[in-house]
C-alpha cells in the first residue's frame, strides 16, 4: 500500500484538487473554482518533472 501511495500521490492529489475546484465552483465561488482547478495541471505536470529529473540522475 505505501508503494502505491508513493507511486501515484500526484495523481491522488489532483483528483482531490479536482473534486474542491468543482465544489468551490458549484457553491457560488467560481474565480476561487477556476484558480484552485489549474492546479490539476500543475500538480501533474511537476510531478513529471521531478520523476524525469530522479531518472536523469539515478543513470549517472
Amino acid at each position: 500500500m505505501k508503494n502505491f501511495i508513493l507511486n501515484y500521490y500526484p495523481i491522488i492529489l489532483a483528483f482531490f484538487s479536482f473534486l474542491l475546484s468543482v465544489g468551490l465552483w458549484f457553491s457560488g465561488n467560481k474565480l476561487e473554482g477556476i484558480f484552485v482547478g489549474i492546479w490539476v495541471p500543475s500538480i501533474l505536470t511537476l510531478s513529471i518533472a521531478i520523476r524525469q529529473r530522479r531518472k536523469d540522475l539515478n543513470k549517472r
